[in-house]
């Protein structure tokens, strides 16, 4: 496929985690401006999207899959995960990760709804958009790579299992895995050691488990290409699944191909998914809404870029955001050149990192104080971009408010309720505990 087309190196979702990132791209603006605060809180259903002004202007429209960017879904685990963030207390949100091989070597198609949704897909161009008069637009969402449930973690359980057949298993070069670099729990950030511990990351794992997860996650990956593409954490940085900004959570695959795009081309250029509404309505050559975030990326992947829409070259940076669970703060990314700042947000003072990918691609090393003008100048740039401790404080308000509402709405069933939770493992050993701490993070 990449022969076909353009390829960007260098895309980056704009929130870590399913609900916030598809937000961003449906609406083509920042997290903090349509505040999708979590995978509970994404778009209204009456938005606007990219889709529905191309319907608007002519196009049919089709789609299939996990859309995943309205508000209102996901489970209740994870709303109340993400609302207690700043709570004084740590407790496991999620199974051990773990392997789980199934089926045989003629066993294709594990994730079996992927599937389908693909199935439905190609039947719908094949029987009934090749007998359109006018063009078309088809969208297809995947869960894979995306670990799956693990029912061992309890009634409300989290999803870290990473389960494959054979067949897609032996696509793997099992011997050829890195094992990821860890650094001891104790010179964690603080940040990464709270998502490590509530992910249950931070016991001993042995190097043929590390190597057996990383391996299922490439073969789930394969199995994901079949279809489409994704990214995931698959135990860098002692983590798994999203909701970091770290390379293996923030940053997408991106690839355009069709008539008119580059071909053989690799874009080096720092992009992200807020750029895909402006960039559809150019190539449909629908005019730009003025108060969009991302800009077109026809100028860099068009062989007839005169002829785009575009109103501006795209900013020499990105920007992502997080807001969810498994981190007890908002955290702020901001990717240059060979840069990557990250700033928090809370209560507490939490120091910045910063990474120079080109010398450090694992992301191992924190500069921030060695390149203290550099991190100062990318502080200044992000502020100038995001008044991000504002974002934060109004963030802090809406994951109070909404506790306090869901805790009186289940009226005296609180306690059992909230007991049960994916935390439920550990909430158990000392409940009142717990509920002291919630407690004083309301008054």
């Amino acid at each position: 496929m990449k022969k076909h087309g353009t390829l960007f190196l260098n895309a980056y979702t704009n929130s870590p985690i399913c609900c916030p990132s598809r937000a961003a791209m449906w609406s083509g603006l920042f997290t903090h401006l349509t505040e999708s605060w979590n995978n509970f809180k994404g778009l209204e259903s009456n938005y606007t999207t990219w889709m529905d002004l191309m319907q608007k202007h002519g196009y049919h429209t089709q789609k299939y899959g996990k859309v995943d960017y309205i508000s209102g879904h996901h489970s209740l685990s994870n709303r109340v995960e993400a609302w207690t963030r700043d709570v004084d207390f740590l407790l496991q949100q999620e199974g051990r990760p773990m392997v789980n091989l199934t089926g045989n070597k003629m066993y294709v198609r594990v994730m079996e709804e992927d599937w389908q949704n693909t199935d439905k897909a190609v039947y719908w161009i094949r029987k009934e958009a090749t007998n359109f008069t006018r063009p078309f637009v088809l969208y297809l969402g995947l869960n894979l790579p995306h670990p799956y449930p693990s029912p061992s973690a309890g009634e409300n359980f989290g999803s870290s299992t990473f389960k494959t057949s054979p067949y897609w298993l032996e696509k793997v070069m099992y011997e050829a895995i890195k094992i990821p670099k860890w650094i001891p729990l104790s010179d964690m950030h603080p940040i990464d050691y709270y998502s490590s511990y509530t992910k249950n990351c931070t016991g001993h794992f042995t190097k043929k488990e590390i190597r057996d997860i990383r391996a299922f996650y490439y073969a789930m990956c394969a199995e994901t290409d079949a279809m489409l593409d994704h990214g995931e954490l698959a135990m860098e940085h002692q983590q798994f699944y999203k909701m970091s900004m770290y390379e293996g959570s923030s940053h997408v695959p991106l690839l355009v191909m069709g008539p008119n795009i580059k071909a053989q081309h690799r874009v080096s250029n720092v992009v992200s998914l807020v750029d895909i509404y402006p960039t559809m309505l150019d190539i449909a050559g629908i005019p730009l809404p003025h108060n969009l975030s991302g800009y077109s990326l026809m100028p860099l992947l068009s062989e007839k870029a005169d002829e785009t829409l575009s109103r501006s070259p795209h900013p020499t940076w990105v920007l992502s955001e997080f807001h969810g669970c498994n981190v007890n703060s908002s955290t702020y990314m901001l990717r240059t050149d060979k840069w990557k700042y990250i700033a928090y947000s809370n209560d507490h003072s939490i120091p910045p990192q910063l990474f120079d990918l080109f010398a450090d691609p694992d992301e191992l090393t924190n500069v921030a104080t060695t390149y203290r003008e550099v991190a100062h100048s990318l502080e200044k740039k992000l502020r100038s971009i995001i008044d991000y401790p504002k974002v934060s404080a109004s963030v802090h308000e809406y994951n109070k408010k909404q506790f306090i509402n869901w805790k009186q709405s289940v009226g005296q069933n609180y306690s059992n309720i909230i007991a049960n939770l994916r935390w439920h493992q550990d909430w158990l050993k000392d409940p009142k505990k717990y509920e002291r701490a919630i407690d004083k993070w309301l008054k």
